[in-house]
């Protein structure tokens, strides 16, 4: 999700300003509608919605004008594909609280990558991670809730703290077991709030100790989503578009 669609108009197409193009994205299980805006006469922009799972999707591009019915102007496929951060994100999350695959993790730290790629990493994990679907139960602890937080472990907090992933570790804050896990200890006897200050991570400790902090700048925070129910608004402000999702 969250990347810039073009769509180029053909001739017949190029109609009067007042008519206003939606592109509707139709996958098995939810439904995107997305507002556009006119780069010119000829080219429409806006941002492929986050999905649910990797398919094939059809997408159409229709036309609306007050007082006559939505046109359907042209038909395709789109498809989802499965990449490195939807990879990454599904591993971490079936992670939570498995202290082997937790502790292979820590392999990442010892050929720690560079800043830019940390970033990027960062950015595109936490994304994927807001569209998977997880399970209702889903804890950043793991399943086991009779351990308690006297029991030394490794967590998914200690994970995106020592790499220093500042949007991955505000999303997984907003999950079941986030806060739990900041006076969790590892075998160390670090605590993911004790991991970002020994490493100087100011940003990530102000982060973990704030009371009402705020979600860190980044691509993704262009965006303002309100969810309803089995609807969710998006609004995109770097576009100006809207994208309505839904279940289908």
């Amino acid at each position: 999700g969250d990347s810039v669609i073009t769509v180029q108009l053909t001739e017949e197409d190029k109609v009067e300003d007042d008519v206003v193009f939606y592109l509707v994205f139709t996958g098995s299980t939810v439904q995107h509608c997305t507002s556009t805006r006119k780069i010119n006469p000829g080219s429409l922009e806006t941002i492929s919605p986050g999905h649910d799972c990797c398919e094939t999707v059809k997408v159409a591009l229709c036309a609306s004008r007050e007082g006559h019915p939505v046109l359907v102007v042209a038909e395709e496929s789109f498809q989802f594909v499965q990449d490195e951060a939807y990879d990454a994100a599904q591993f971490l999350a079936t992670c939570a609280g498995n202290q082997q695959a937790l502790n292979f993790t820590r392999f990442l730290d010892r050929s720690r990558p560079p800043a830019a790629d940390v970033d990027f990493l960062d950015e595109k994990v936490a994304l994927a991670f807001r569209h998977l679907k997880l399970p209702a139960e889903w804890n950043v602890l793991g399943a086991d809730q009779s351990l308690t937080e006297n029991i030394p472990r490794e967590t998914l907090m200690h994970f995106a703290v020592r790499l220093g992933l500042l949007r991955l570790t505000w999303f997984l804050l907003q999950q079941p077991g986030g806060r739990g896990a900041l006076s969790i200890h590892n075998n160390e006897g670090a605590t993911p709030v004790s991991l970002a200050l020994e490493r100087g991570y100011q940003k990530l400790h102000q982060l973990l100790t704030e009371e009402e902090a705020k979600e860190p700048d980044s691509w993704s925070t262009l965006s303002h989503t309100v969810h309803s129910g089995d609807y969710s608004v998006k609004y995109h402000r770097g576009l100006d578009v809207y994208m309505l999702t839904a279940e289908a």
